[in-house]
């Protein structure tokens, strides 16, 4: 109830505020609680991608990461969201085909409200959906509700619909082939400290790399324009200086860390904090669009009593989405933070570091080929990529220690249980070895086989589902109707604006 409470209060607000800059009707204060209510619910489902696996990781706290996640957020919708934003997020239909400026401005106002109504069910049911494509569907249902099919534009919804595939596909496997590049290199080395101190700076590097050419080229585009490659070049500065910086950092970390996983995972704390930040960075810069862009073509639309593609951005505006999305991830965000985090798939600092890395490469690949990517669906992708990964070789393992045990039936089961810790303490090249030998012997003495029975039960012993089918399951449904459904909500909560209005 004090989240409702203090809900209610900020678009209240918001409306209140709002009300000083029209002398007649109501519309822009509907439109400015509508736009507040979006960007809490942005807030409150898209940002968990962000900063979800972080915490699942326990890299960071719910409350350090929703404060980090906060502050930057802000700072890049403030500083990075532009002063200008186009009135039909991504040209989706053509507002020259409107024509009435009333009915422009309840086309907003109906997007806004859809858009937003569709992200809350989808926050209530744990699923994280593309907050983009919930403002697209918007705006797509109620502009064919006000002029008809024939002003949609359909290529870029083709592209759209593209990215539902694209988007998640990448993001999982960059995300899985980041965590086997850390597993072959560090994890399965007989001396993983050693190994990590040498691979660590180089990762940092590379997403050093990945994240200052992802913010040059999204972050800061709305205030300078910075091609793919001189940010790749500015990019492989700052890479070089963060190896600097870590190298001394993981040497003296590593010294008084255990020669394990848990040792390892240590030293990706500090990469895995700056990658959320900048990654909240990113997103507050680029999808505070999505909240205070229909609200700026109402306001525009309101002073100037026409339609214009493009719309200048108030600073009270401005700050109506940037707080609107802090205040939706400080009250609401926890429920989606742990579903990405947590109840996907059990992550640890190594597997978050892959994901984040993936979002940053993912976008820049996407970029360079003319992809339509959602950041919201690289990061879920990527989560799923890796736990997928770790179900694959999950499932090698099993293979080999059927293969192990049927070599040595027959024989006293200590002899048995003495090889398998063994050949789990061994090295990746020292296990090889150990299989090789056991092919040798296999082929001079052959062992009786086990039972099909007996194989398939070694193997249901290590088989383990590490991605939960049911959550898997549960966010594609809601990926693929999160477009049509707020684009009908839209159509019918224009039909009920334009005839109050």
């Amino acid at each position: 109830m004090a989240r409702i409470g203090l809900s209610i209060l900020f678009v209240g607000a918001a409306g209140l505020y709002a009300s000083g800059f029209e002398s007649e009707g109501y519309s822009l204060v509907i439109a400015t609680i509508f736009g507040a209510y979006m960007a809490m619910n942005i807030g409150a489902n898209d940002v968990a991608n962000n900063v979800g696996p972080a915490i699942g990781a326990g890299a960071i706290t719910l409350f350090g990461a929703i404060v980090l996640a906060g502050l930057f957020e802000a700072g890049g919708a403030i500083l990075a969201g532009g002063d200008v934003v186009g009135t039909v997020k991504g040209d989706i239909i053509d507002p020259k085909s409107i024509g009435d400026p009333n009915t422009f401005v309840a086309l907003m106002m109906a997007a806004l409200l859809a858009g937003a109504l569709w992200l809350n069910l989808a926050t209530a049911i744990g699923a994280p959906v593309s907050t983009t494509h919930a403002i697209v569907g918007g705006v797509l249902g109620a502009g064919i509700a006000a002029g008809g099919w024939d002003v949609a534009n359909w290529p870029k919804m083709g592209e759209i619909a593209m990215s539902w595939v694209i988007s998640p596909a990448l993001g999982g496997l960059i995300a899985a082939g980041f965590l086997f590049v850390i597993k072959r290199t560090i994890t399965y080395q007989a001396d993983m400290s050693a190994a990590a101190r040498r691979m660590v700076p180089l990762l940092t590097a590379l997403m050093t790399w990945a994240f200052t050419a992802y913010i040059c080229t999204k972050g800061l585009k709305q205030l300078v324009k910075i091609e793919i490659g001189t940010a790749m070049l500015i990019g492989v500065g700052t890479a070089f200086l963060a190896w600097f910086l870590m190298r001394p950092h993981c040497a003296r970390v590593s010294a008084r860390l255990t020669n394990d996983k848990k040792g390892v995972n240590q030293l990706f704390t500090i990469p895995l904090i700056c990658s959320a930040a900048l990654l909240s960075f990113a997103h507050g810069a680029n999808d505070v669009a999505n909240a205070i862009g229909p609200l700026a073509a109402v306001y525009d639309a309101v002073a100037a009593h026409a339609i214009s593609a493009k719309a200048p951005i108030p600073m009270w505006v401005m700050l109506v989405g940037a707080l609107g999305i802090v205040a939706g991830l400080a009250l609401y965000g926890p429920k989606l933070i742990r579903t990405v985090g947590s109840e996907i798939t059990e992550l640890d600092h190594m597997r978050a570091f892959c994901i984040a890395m993936s979002a940053a490469v993912t976008v820049l690949i996407a970029s360079h080929l003319g992809l339509p990517v959602s950041s919201t669906h690289i990061a879920v992708g990527g989560v799923f990529g890796v736990g997928f990964l770790r179900e694959i070789l999950k499932a090698r393992y099993a293979d080999i220690i059927v293969g192990i045990e049927e070599h040595h039936q027959g024989k006293d089961r200590d002899i048995v249980e003495s090889y398998l810790e063994r050949f789990d303490a061994a090295s990746l090249k020292e296990q090889g070895e150990m299989l090789k030998d056991l092919k040798v012997q296999a082929r001079e003495t052959p062992p009786g086989l086990l039972s099909k029975q007996e194989r398939k039960s070694l193997k249901k012993r290590y088989k383990k589902q590490l991605v939960h089918r049911s959550i898997l399951l549960r966010i594609v449904a809601a990926w693929l109707i999160t477009v049509p459904a707020a684009g009908a909500l839209s159509a019918g909560i224009f039909y009920v604006l334009r005839q109050w209005m």
